[in-house]
């Protein structure tokens, strides 16, 4: 079975974030995705079935959990679809059945967008714990946003430095953390977040489609526009252009084929 691990959300090998993709005549026993999500053991394994092109099946496996969404991991894919799996090159646009309903990829140069949901979030009071799982900073607020939870610093800068206890953070009841701020005057992004997932198998993830699809609305509200260009301040780093559209948000971003592979024991 060919696998292929992606750098998405970067065009550069070694940064943005990784994922492993796996294309399939059809999915395999939930257990042994799983046990090859473990074996690749990077914050997403994707697996790619055809329904008839371009359109496919597509399911993300953590090295602990399947999870419902993940935007980096899709952009992996269609990324693979496109430029190793010749079925796909005649199309711009690819479809994705998932548990989130239809994603759409659509190829634009070198560059592909996403067309993934979007979720609503709503203040919330601070939870247990939370001060003292990021270190004993005290957030602006804290609101919820579907299964993840955002938080909101006073500064890029506390964002970038943040050092949370990843313990802690792993007794908060939610998906995952997304901390995040405003880009100050003078900055090229319009804010900036990191995401920690400890509850499925991630500590940081290096660059999330998924909690974005939570932070353009956010920022939406809070900005009075709807399209942004945002960091994600992980030791790797990745940007995305972000657009928000009531019920969707579209990201944009560009990924580079780092691996090529072969399963020998299936």
């Amino acid at each position: 079975m060919k696998f292929w691990t992606v750098d998405a959300f970067t065009n550069e090998p070694f940064k943005g974030n990784p994922a492993a993709v796996c294309v399939l005549d059809h999915f395999l026993d939930d257990d042994l995705m799983q046990k090859i999500a473990a074996e690749v053991n990077l914050s997403e394994t994707v697996f790619v079935a055809p329904k008839q092109s371009p359109h496919y099946n597509i399911r993300w496996f953590t090295p602990t959990t399947e999870v419902n969404l993940c935007g980096h991991a899709t952009l992996a894919a269609a990324h693979i679809l496109w430029n190793e799996e010749p079925i796909s090159a005649t199309t711009d646009t690819i479809y994705f059945d998932s548990y989130s309903g239809v994603l759409m990829a659509q190829k634009n140069g070198d560059s592909i967008t996403l067309d993934l949901p979007s979720y609503q979030s709503e203040l919330i009071s601070m939870p247990d714990g939370l001060v003292e799982a990021l270190g004993g900073v005290s957030p602006l607020c804290v609101s919820k946003a579907h299964d993840d939870l955002i938080v909101e610093l006073y500064s890029t800068k506390k964002v970038r430095e943040l050092q949370p206890d990843i313990a802690k953070l792993n007794e908060i009841n939610c998906r995952g953390i997304i901390v995040t701020a405003d880009g100050e005057e003078g900055e090229e992004y319009d804010f900036v977040s990191r995401f920690f997932a400890p509850h499925v198998g991630v500590n940081e993830d290096p660059v999330t489609g998924s909690a974005h699809c939570k932070l353009a609305p956010y920022w939406a509200e809070r900005l009075g526009k709807n399209e942004f260009t945002a960091y994600q301040a992980s030791k790797r780093g990745g940007v995305l252009k972000v657009r928000y559209d009531r019920e969707r948000v579209f990201l944009t971003g560009q990924a580079v084929t780092v691996f090529r592979g072969k399963f020998l024991k299936i």
